[in-house]
């Protein structure tokens, strides 16, 4: 009694197209597809959290570093403001024995000059603070006042030079000794 009629035609064409019986699907391929696609997803997404984590920890140090370089900077700029304030340079030339300029003139193009010039001003021996230099400034200050020179006078190469005569002590000037054959 449970049978089925026979289709003809179209009908029986597409009867043919359908499984003939009861028949399960295999659920195993699909449960491990699901199981795996799901299994890459957490993993990818864990990944992808530790990454961005250690990326925020990077960048937290590159911003302290930052903060670190940009306070060092200000602090350096401060000191360049301090050492270039007019006052600071004032006292700094008054150490170094320099004294304000007099009334400046200037030369035309022609040769003749413009304004009145002055000298500058006098210190007495009192207003000259003493400034005590340690003997590799006297050495670069010598050797940058004669750049002509070759070779830089060292206090070691002008003792080895100087004659073996005690100096003399008075301190008017002396017209220089010629030298002798015999020394």
């Amino acid at each position: 009694m449970n049978r089925k009629p026979e289709l003809k035609g179209r009908a029986a064409r597409l009867a043919r197209l359908f499984p003939a019986g009861p028949q399960q699907a295999a659920r195993t391929p699909f449960v491990l597809l699901v199981v795996l696609l799901l299994g890459g997803g957490l993993i990818g997404l864990l990944v992808m959290n530790s990454a961005l984590s250690e990326g925020s920890f990077r960048m937290d140090d590159l911003q302290k570093d930052t903060k670190s370089l940009t306070d060092e900077e200000q602090a350096l700029q401060r000191d360049i403001d301090s050492y270039s304030a007019p006052d600071a340079l004032q006292r700094r030339a008054r150490e170094l024995g320099m004294v304000p300029g007099g009334d400046p003139a200037f030369l035309n193009p022609d040769g003749t000059v413009k304004g009145v010039p002055s000298a500058a001003a006098q210190q007495s021996a009192q207003d000259v603070p003493v400034v005590v230099r340690p003997p590799e400034a006297i050495t670069l200050s010598q050797t940058i006042a004669s750049p002509s020179s070759a070779t830089p006078t060292t206090p070691t190469s002008s003792a080895s030079s100087a004659p073996s005569d005690p100096p003399a002590q008075n301190s008017a000037p002396t017209a220089a000794a010629p030298e002798t054959p015999g020394r």
